[in-house]
């Protein structure tokens, strides 16, 4: 019933809002999709292939290929010197027979010292078992 010249607000309120149960309904539904895109996301997240874990992996995996393309990059500039050095000079060609191939000169002589071993120091014979080290007397007759 509505009074006179007065407004009926529950008939309002009731044409615009939604049976309270079923209102509660659809928040909880709501509520529901919203955690299940959170766990899927999370999911994603965590432990998916894309994920932060295998970000960290491939992190560790780049760290050590840097660090042995840094050791490959030092040992290339030292080959690279080493060939330019060949190339130009005929020391290094001359230095690398010596060492490497034990070439020498024609008018030099090769002498190769070779150390012998010590000898080894004489040691005394063992004591017999009976004797001593006593000088006995002289027997008198």
């Amino acid at each position: 019933m509505r009074p006179e010249g007065g407004v009926d607000y529950f008939y309002r309120s009731s044409a615009v809002m939604a049976h309270p149960t079923e209102q509660g309904l659809k928040l909880q539904i709501l509520i529901a999709v919203l955690i299940a895109a959170l766990v899927f996301l999370q999911y994603l997240l965590w432990l998916a292939e894309d994920g932060v874990r295998q970000t960290y992996a491939l992190r560790i995996t780049i760290q050590a290929q840097t660090e042995e393309n840094a050791a490959l990059d030092e040992r290339n500039r030292a080959l690279e010197a080493d060939v330019a050095d060949l190339k130009n000079g005929l020391m290094a060609i001359e230095e690398r027979a010596r060492a490497e191939m034990g070439m020498i000169r024609p008018d030099e002589t090769f002498y190769r010292i070779l150390e012998q071993p010590l000898p080894k120091p004489i040691e005394n014979p063992p004591a017999k078992p009976g004797a001593s080290s006593r000088k006995s007397p002289a027997p008198s007759h």
